[in-house]
């Protein structure tokens, strides 16, 4: 089975082989939009497009999503117990400890961000700390660092990058189809059946890249409570934690469709709950799923 020992090392060569195969697929849609489309530029623009974003996907993406989250870096005087918990975890983990963050949010929820250990961040909601006792934030806090340990967040920040440029590109082709552009199609049916191709491409390009993120996503949620359960050596603590945030009715203002994928259950409440788009996609697995497996563990 894989630990968080053993975890890291794999997702970093998940990395590689996710982004070397991103990148060729952008390429191919860049090259077959370029073609259908009789402009070459189309095919630059996907290449410089893949590449910007990555670029500040890795470095800044941090930044990026705290900013969006609201939230605000604490030092250890501020909370001289959460930080005990986060050093100590740590301390057993193997791992520095990362900087920590709060968000003013009534609804009890947490995430780790950053590229790599040494510049990852938790952040955790003003609701988390008031609502869980200390063995279920315990159980939390574990669940997030084995994110950090398994180098989870730079594999989720660059699958979530790449599947963006797809939809991107795929919806600039749309656009231009519709708007008249593309090659002189008259009197030739090999290039309209092409043309046709083209267009069932840029539509499904985003529905499988989705699909391969959210397969993803949601191994990863199994594996982090897994980790966070054998680093605590109390599953019961995580468990209940989940079934405490996942009940929790307030709303996480702060929330998007961009940034839900990193929070430990899903952040959304009420009408946004029942979406059948976020459900559809949603990148978390069942709490109740989850659960199970946790008190199974504890047998």
């Amino acid at each position: 089975m894989a630990t968080l020992y053993t975890q890291a090392s794999s997702n970093i060569f998940k990395t590689w082989v996710f982004m070397t195969g991103f990148f060729v697929f952008i390429i191919a849609l860049g090259w077959l939009f370029s073609y259908l489309l009789g402009d070459s530029s189309f095919l630059y623009f996907a290449v410089i497009l893949a590449s910007a974003q990555s670029f500040i996907a890795y470095w800044y993406s941090d930044k990026i999503v705290l900013a969006q989250a609201d939230a605000r870096a604490i030092e250890k005087r501020d909370n001289p117990e959460l930080y005990r918990i986060v050093e100590n975890l740590c301390i057993a983990a193997g791992l520095p400890t990362p900087k920590i963050y709060i968000i003013n949010e009534a609804q009890p929820n947490a995430f780790a961000t950053g590229r790599d250990k040494n510049h990852a961040v938790v952040a955790v909601t003003r609701g988390l700390l008031e609502r869980l006792d200390k063995p279920e934030l315990e159980g939390v806090i574990a669940h997030e660092l084995s994110h950090v340990g398994n180098r989870d967040m730079l594999l989720s920040t660059v699958i979530v990058v790449l599947v963006g440029v797809i939809s991107v590109l795929a919806d600039f082709f749309m656009r231009i189809s519709f708007w008249g552009g593309g090659r002189k199609r008259d009197n030739d049916s090999g290039a309209s059946i092409l043309f046709f191709v083209g267009i069932v491409a840029a539509i499904l390009a985003p529905i499988a890249a989705t699909l391969i993120q959210l397969a993803i996503s949601r191994k990863r949620e199994f594996l982090a409570d897994a980790d966070g359960a054998l680093l605590t050596r109390y599953p019961e603590g995580l468990a209940n934690a989940l079934r405490k945030i996942s009940s929790d009715p307030q709303p996480l203002s702060t929330a998007s469709t961009t940034t839900s994928h990193l929070y430990i259950a899903n952040p959304f409440r009420g009408q946004k709950a029942k979406n059948w788009a976020n459900n559809l996609f949603s990148t978390h697995p069942p709490v109740e799923e989850r659960i199970k497996i946790l008190m199974e563990m504890s047998v």
